[in-house]
This record gives structure tokens, C-alpha cells and sequence, in this order.
């Protein structure tokens, strides 16, 4: 025997004695074998006999002819069932094994079918819509579905009152074959029982059926019945008790056994409840839909659990990732940034690849790409470390071969089998040079202004984490307007691609972008980016894709003035003469006063504590930048001076003065800086 469809999954088989008939919305009523679904042979007295819930059959035709009194009718109905012919007994004591195992096996394939339905549900929602298809017509005429509000997670204990929210309802019926009066009086059959057939689930203007939140009351007839956990009807005396508070005190309760309240327990805890309904044209429920309402309310209570914990993992994966990559990109001098994250299709929001970009001393900056094999949040932590391990790192300044170096050493002691790929690049803008270290990584490229691109010929390297090898750093060119792009290999490697083919198509790609903008003007950078990722198509997206693309504007000759002054008491002295030159050379004279007090502040003090000569930069680019370098590796620190100190003002006047300052340590020593704002200047980014 085959499943029986829901409401949602094709039409329903033809009516029989019930008379079943489809709705508009294609909702029929439940035909017979869907009725005999859940009844065991409990039920059962005979085949002569009609089963509980299906229409009596009429008294045979001497009855009803010959009878015309009532209590001549009573009696011939008595006799008709008290003795049944010969033919008819046998014919019942043979088929009722028979349709007893039927009926059973009709249950449990109907019980299998639904919960299989609503296994089917990932999120929340899903869950609780499929036991609402699996269940309206062929169970219950109506159903609502109320969970907490919020709905715990794990072993967390919720804090203040238990609040039940209605989640979902689903009906038999259109709401709008009823009137706004009827659905809000509902109606009753002539011996006044309930017909909730006529109770619309969601009225004509939106209206609930039922109170939208249901607050459990400690020791109150609800908690009570959500503790026994298992379902009760409609029609006993802890339900009759439990369902107004639940509905709402003016919401109309069926009467007799055509409700079941079923308790929604997960894994620790009740999490909600169920009210299944049926109308007065079908059977009331029977003693064994409690257990079928119980099977249905466990699978879907389970589900639920599931289902909130996966979304927790979801959301704790997604700010781990989240925490673990740039917020914001910084904008280091002489260089602007662009970058893209986006997780596989079809994994979580959470992997190893990563990208970043440090500021270094000198207005250099450090670029780094990674990818750490796998797509977990194993992969994920992984990655925070070796990205945490790379920044400190590139604070002490250290070449890019044995930054690489360092992170193969990390990554050996986070495990034998905690491999990763990476890209290291330093950009230096006063010379307009760039030196990569690859370990394992696909080759960066370099888009060039014109609308050439090439793929850079950097030494492959092993893999961070083999161990017992050794990096090489190039050094190249970076001219100014060329675009250099880093990726993972998500971009570029697929199910219908092998790597080298999809390097080759992104340089085509690149090429082909920059011929639309000219030949004297590279693309966009934020355009480029989004540019890039549409080179993807369907099937394309089996891993995850970092990118970061680095337009190199540079700085050039005439902008940058260096010094060296030797660490004697006349260098304050010599430092303000040459700003104030450069100044004059510049045309910024307007910031005389606060660059010669700067200056002579941060050199007095580099020269208090240095042994070898102190350098002196300035920039100017979109700010005037200051750089003073000597060989004492400690930093200065901003303190409180009090009156009657001679010094330790110098910090306190930079940082008020400023618009931005630092240090930074080198492995030979440290770099203190400042900048100021151009008069009447805009940020050129």
C-alpha cells in the first residue's frame, strides 16, 4: 500500500463513504484509508460491524420498512446486529485479522511518512511547516503551533517568565468562504458542538485565530499538562482547563474528543505545544491518536532542537569568521585597497581562507593572502592563529621569507596534519618595489595601466606546516597604476577547471576589463573586485574565495625628503631647518609652526636614547607625514606630566596637535610618526 499524500503533495484518492470531497486550494477531505490510518484493531468488533469513526451503515431494509415506531426500530436494529447470518459471521471471522493488520499497517506507514516529512525541514520554519503538511487532512482538519519565545538552546536556562508564541496554524479550508462574522463567532452543528470547519485560522484582515502569546503560569492547569508530556483530548479535564489559557480565554474549545493538546519536548525541555482539531463531519479522534500525535509531536519537538542548535552553530561560525577577517581595510600611503569574501555554496559561512593588509613602518604595507585546507570551524581556528601569528610578525618588520618561516613553525605546532597555503607581499612606495614569498600558494597577478596582465613568476614554495624548508622572496617592480590581485584558490580552481586553466582565464579577465576603461586609466577598484568574482559561474563556487586586489599609486621622488642626523644635542636644531626647507618647497608654509614644534618634540627624545644616527622623513601625499627612526627598541608612551616637571610633555602635544601618530618596533630599533592635515586638502581616496 502506498503513503498517503498531505495536503500539499498531489490530490487525494476519490472519496468513499465519507463522502471526501478538494477544496479550491486542492485541500481534500480525508478519504477512508486515510481515516482507518489510525486505528488498531482496538476499534474493531467484526467486519459486519463498521469501524469507530466511519459513517454506521443503514439497518437492513426490513428495519427501516417494518419499524415504524421507535422502539420497533430499536429493536430490529438490536436484532440485525445481535444475530447476523451465518454467511455474514464467517466472512467476518475470516476478513477481521486481515483488516486489522491492514488498518495497522496503514497507521504506521501514515506515521512514517509524516515524520520522514518532517525530517525533511532544516531551519525552524520548515520543520514546523512540514508537520503542519504532513498532518492537515489526513490527521487533523487544523492544527496550531505554538513555540517559545525565545526558544532555548542547548543546555542554557531562559531567564524570566515561560512565553509561548503561536508560530504557525494550517487549515483545511479557504478563509474566504467564510464571512468575518462567522469566523469570529464560529459556528456549531445541531447538537452544538463546535464546528471549527467554519473557523477561519487567520481572519480576513490578519487577525490570529488565537492569543499570539501565551505566558505559562507556574502551577497553572497549561504547566501542568506540558509537564506530563504526553497528549491529552480536548474533552478532558486538564485540557478543558489547559486550552483557554493557551487560545485565550474567548476563543471557542471543541467539545468531545475533536482536539488533542500535544506537549513539544526536545531534547530537556518542553518548547512549545500542538492542537490538532477536527471538524464534526469526520470521526473524532480515538484513544490511539494520542499515540499517534505523541510520535508526530516527538519528531517534530527533535527536529526543533535540531534545528535551533544548527542555527546557533550557524551564527556562531558566521562571527567567527566575521571576527577572524578585516572589518575595514586600512589606507596606507601611496596604496589603496579593495577586498571580497565569499563561502563555498555549499558549506557553512565559515572556512580557513583569509586575507589582510598591515601598515608597516617606512608607509610600506603587507599584503597576505592564505588558505587553510579544509571547511570547518577547526579550518576557521586555525586560520585565526596563523593570521594573528602573520600580524605580529609583520610588526617586528620582518622580510617576507622568514615571516613564512615563522608561520611553518606555528603551524607544526598546532598539529602534523595543520597544513595552509600563503602569499606574503611587502609594497614600498617611495621605491615602487614589491617583494612576494609564496608558500604553496597560486601566483598573484599584476594588471599593468594599459591593460596588460601578466601572472607573476614567484617561486611556488611548499605549504606552511611540511616543515624542514625554506622560502625565497623576489623582488619586482610595482609601477604606479598597476592593480595587483591576490586570491584563493576558490577562484580559480573548480569541478570544471584545473587551477592553471582558471589563472589563465582571470588574467584574461583582468586584461579585458582594463581595455573597456583605456589605456590611461585602470578600472575602478571596487568595480574590478565585483568584475572578478562574476568570471564564477554556475558550479563554480566548490571552496571559498578570499580576494585583494592593491591599486599602487606610489609616492614619488619629489614628495619624499630624508635626512640623517647624528644623535648629538644641535639635532632638534637641524631637523626643524630641514622641515622648514622641504615645507618651503612644498608650499605648505601654513604648517611651519606645528611641524617645527612636532618634529623638534619627537627628535629630542629619539636622540635622548640612540646610539647610531636618527633618520628624518617627510611625505606628502593627501597628508604630510613625519618619520623619525632610531636603534632603541622602546617605545615611547604618552604620560602625565606634573607641574613642576621639566619634561615629558613632548607625546601630549603630538597627540593634541595630530591627526594621527604611532610607533612602531623594528628589528633594529623603532619608528615614531605623526601626520598632518594639508590646508584645505579633501582625502584623494
Amino acid at each position: 500500500m502506498t503513503e498517503y499524500p498531505t495536503s500539499q503533495e498531489g490530490s487525494q484518492p476519490a472519496a468513499g463513504a465519507s463522502g471526501g470531497r478538494t477544496d479550491e486550494l486542492g485541500h481534500g477531505k480525508a478519504p477512508v484509508p486515510a481515516a482507518e490510518a489510525v486505528r488498531t484493531h482496538a476499534q474493531v468488533q467484526g467486519a459486519d460491524q463498521p469501524a469507530s469513526g466511519l459513517p454506521r451503515p443503514r439497518e437492513t431494509a426490513a428495519a427501516n420498512s417494518g419499524a415504524r415506531d421507535t422502539e420497533a426500530a430499536r429493536a430490529a436494529a438490536a436484532a440485525a446486529q445481535a444475530a447476523p447470518t451465518a454467511q455474514t459471521s464467517q466472512a467476518a471471522q475470516g476478513n477481521a485479522p486481515e483488516a486489522i493488520a491492514r488498518r495497522e499497517g496503514d497507521r504506521l506507514r501514515f506515521v512514517g511518512a509524516a515524520t520522514r516529512r518532517i525530517a525533511r525541514g532544516i531551519d525552524l520554519d520548515e520543520i514546523v511547516l512540514g508537520l503542519c503538511r504532513a498532518t492537515v487532512p489526513t490527521f487533523s482538519d487544523a492544527i496550531l503551533v505554538y513555540l517559545r519565545d525565545p526558544l532555548p538552546v542547548g543546555d542554557e536556562r531562559p531567564v524570566g517568565p515561560v512565553v509561548l508564541r503561536l508560530r504557525r496554524t494550517d487549515r483545511l479550508r479557504p478563509i474566504d468562504e467564510f464571512t468575518a462574522a462567522a469566523a469570529g463567532a464560529g459556528a456549531t452543528t445541531s447538537d452544538g458542538e463546535l464546528d471549527f470547519s467554519q473557523l477561519a485560522l487567520v481572519g480576513p484582515q490578519g487577525d490570529l485565530p488565537a492569543a499570539e502569546l501565551c505566558e505559562i503560569r507556574p502551577g497553572g492547569a497549561l504547566a501542568e499538562v506540558l509537564r506530563g508530556v504526553r497528549p491529552v483530548f480536548g474533552s478532558s479535564a486538564a485540557a478543558r482547563a489547559a486550552l483557554p489559557e493557551l487560545l485565550g480565554a474567548d476563543h471557542p474549545v471543541p467539545r468531545g474528543q475533536r482536539a488533542i493538546l500535544a506537549p513539544l519536548r526536545g531534547r530537556r525541555r518542553v518548547i512549545g505545544a500542538a492542537v490538532f482539531l477536527r471538524t464534526p463531519e469526520r470521526p473524532a479522534f480515538e484513544t490511539n491518536d494520542l499515540l499517534v500525535a505523541a510520535q508526530l509531536a516527538t519528531h517534530t519537538a527533535l527536529g526543533i532542537d535540531k534545528a535551533v542548535l544548527y542555527g546557533r552553530e550557524a551564527y556562531i561560525a558566521d562571527e567567527l569568521q566575521r571576527t577572524m577577517l578585516p572589518d575595514s581595510l586600512p589606507q596606507p600611503t601611496g596604496v589603496r585597497l579593495a577586498s571580497r569574501y565569499l563561502p563555498a555554496a555549499e558549506t557553512a559561512r565559515v572556512g580557513g581562507d583569509w586575507y589582510d593588509a598591515i601598515p608597516l613602518p617606512g608607509s610600506r604595507v603587507a599584503l597576505v593572502v592564505g588558505d587553510v585546507m579544509g571547511h570547518s570551524m577547526t579550518s576557521a581556528a586555525i586560520m585565526g592563529q596563523l593570521r594573528t601569528t602573520a600580524q605580529t610578525l609583520a610588526q617586528l618588520d620582518l622580510p617576507p621569507a622568514e615571516v613564512l618561516h615563522h608561520l611553518d613553525e606555528q603551524a607544526q605546532r598546532l598539529g602534523s596534519d595543520r597544513m595552509a597555503t600563503c602569499l606574503y607581499a611587502v609594497y614600498d612606495p617611495v621605491s615602487h618595489r614589491i617583494t612576494i614569498a609564496n608558500a604553496g600558494h597560486p601566483p598573484p597577478v599584476l594588471l599593468h595601466l594599459g591593460g596588460r596582465a601578466e601572472v607573476l613568476r614567484v617561486p611556488p614554495g611548499a605549504p606552511i606546516g611540511v616543515g624542514g624548508v625554506d622560502f625565497e622572496a623576489v623582488e619586482l617592480d610595482a609601477p604606479a597604476g598597476a592593480t595587483l590581485v591576490l586570491y584563493t584558490d576558490g577562484l580559480v580552481e573548480s569541478r570544471l577547471r584545473d587551477v592553471w586553466t582558471g589563472i589563465e582565464q582571470l588574467r584574461e579577465r583582468l586584461a579585458t576589463t582594463a581595455q573597456l576603461t583605456g589605456l590611461d586609466h585602470p578600472p575602478p577598484l571596487e568595480a574590478l573586485c565585483d568584475d572578478i568574482l562574476d568570471m564564477l559561474g554556475p558550479g563554480d563556487r566548490d571552496d571559498d574565495i578570499a580576494l585583494l586586489a592593491a591599486r599602487f599609486d606610489g609616492i614619488a621622488p619629489s614628495d619624499v625628503a630624508y635626512w640623517f642626523l647624528d644623535p648629538e644635542e644641535t639635532a632638534p636644531g637641524r631637523a626643524r631647518r630641514f622641515a622648514r626647507r622641504a615645507l618651503a618647497r612644498w608650499g605648505l608654509e601654513e604648517l611651519q609652526d606645528s611641524l617645527e614644534l612636532l618634529v623638534s618634540e619627537v627628535v629630542t627624545n629619539a636622540v635622548r636614547y640612540a646610539e647610531r644616527p636618527v633618520t628624518l622623513r617627510l611625505l606628502r601625499t593627501d597628508v604630510l607625514r613625519c618619520e623619525v627612526g632610531d636603534d632603541s627598541p622602546q617605545l615611547p608612551r604618552q604620560r602625565r606630566a606634573r607641574d613642576t616637571d621639566e619634561g615629558g610633555r613632548g607625546l601630549f602635544l603630538v597627540n593634541r596637535m595630530a591627526k594621527r601618530w604611532g610607533a612602531t618596533r623594528l628589528s633594529s630599533g623603532k619608528v615614531v610618526w605623526f601626520e598632518l592635515a594639508l590646508p584645505g586638502a579633501h582625502d584623494r581616496r
